[in-house]
């Protein structure tokens, strides 16, 4: 068990390098533009606009790329951020605990139950979600019997 969180550690550590490496990169990137700036400005004949846009189009990038070392950090420690308050949740949440907005995207169900790893680890995920979704159906079937096939399709198409 230790190698395998030394190994996230190393991940996480390596993640944060090439954000910091990227961050440098970005200020570099900043202290050209401004120069580029100034000698426009200085020679109002010169026209630096391909490479002040070329550069700041590179700084978006990196912003970019940025995000996604993010996401795989949280990832490495099995979270997500919620889109709409921002707050770090579990990967195998379906809402937010704090705001309870839906995570419609892929991290809604964590990747093994969807391409999973191995065989064992699958049954023991997969079997408590439907029985939580068809539970509440099956408990009021009098009184929400129009609602409970909208439930069950939603649930296919995730």
């Amino acid at each position: 068990m230790p190698i395998f969180q030394d190994q996230k550690g190393k991940n996480i550590s390596n993640f944060q390098k090439m954000i910091d490496e990227k961050k440098n990169t970005i200020r570099k990137y900043y202290d050209e533009i401004g120069h580029l700036y100034y000698g426009q400005y200085k020679d109002v004949n010169v026209d630096m606009t391909k490479d002040i846009n070329a550069r700041c189009e590179s700084i978006s990038n990196l912003y970019i790329e940025i995000e996604d070392l993010n996401v795989k950090i949280l990832r490495e420690r099995g979270l997500k951020k919620c889109a709409v308050c921002g707050t770090e949740n579990n990967l195998s949440n379906a809402f937010c605990f704090k705001c309870g907005a839906r995570f419609d995207d892929a991290d809604a169900v964590p990747a093994d139950v969807i391409a999973p790893p191995n065989a064992s680890a699958t049954p023991s995920r997969q079997e408590p979600k439907p029985a939580a979704i068809a539970a509440p159906a099956a408990a009021e079937p009098a009184t929400n019997a129009a609602e409970a096939p909208a439930v069950t399709e939603e649930s296919k198409e995730e």
